[in-house]
């Protein structure tokens, strides 16, 4: 059963306008310590796909925020949303903490995706309820 379905599409000159301004405190904001470490190899090979990455992890977390319906308030934070990739490449959603424990108490499961391209990143995340009992 759907829980909820949430979108994001983020301009990436905006998201490198804040990076202008704030620099790594802005990426360790938004970006798990594995993503901050992905993020800092592929920024130093190539710097707008650094910042693509960036864009793509803060849209799909915004993404996901909206479809299990907090928005960005406890136990929703940045860090405790994850967005990795699986060895084939698809990305999946990876939570900790509290975030991980209110998730598993209502027996839910989340699909993500994300695109990037010149100008935007844009996620979509579908969340379901594997058991439509649980609270």
């Amino acid at each position: 059963m759907i829980y909820g379905i949430g979108t994001d599409i983020c301009d990436l000159r905006r998201v490198r306008a804040t990076f202008e301004r704030q620099g790594d405190r802005f990426a360790r904001k938004v970006l798990s310590d594995a993503e901050y470490a992905v993020w800092e190899r592929r920024r130093a090979r190539w710097p707008a796909r650094g910042l693509s990455y960036l864009a793509t992890r803060f849209s799909a977390k915004e993404a996901f925020s909206k479809a299990i319906g907090l928005g960005m308030r406890m136990p929703m934070s940045w860090r405790r949303c994850e967005i990795a990739n699986l060895p084939s490449g698809q990305p999946v959603i990876v939570l900790h903490g509290e975030l991980k424990t209110w998730f598993e108490a209502r027996g839910l499961r989340a699909h993500v995706t994300v695109t990037d391209e010149t100008d935007y990143a844009a996620s979509f995340v579908v969340v379901e309820q594997t058991d439509p009992r649980t609270p």
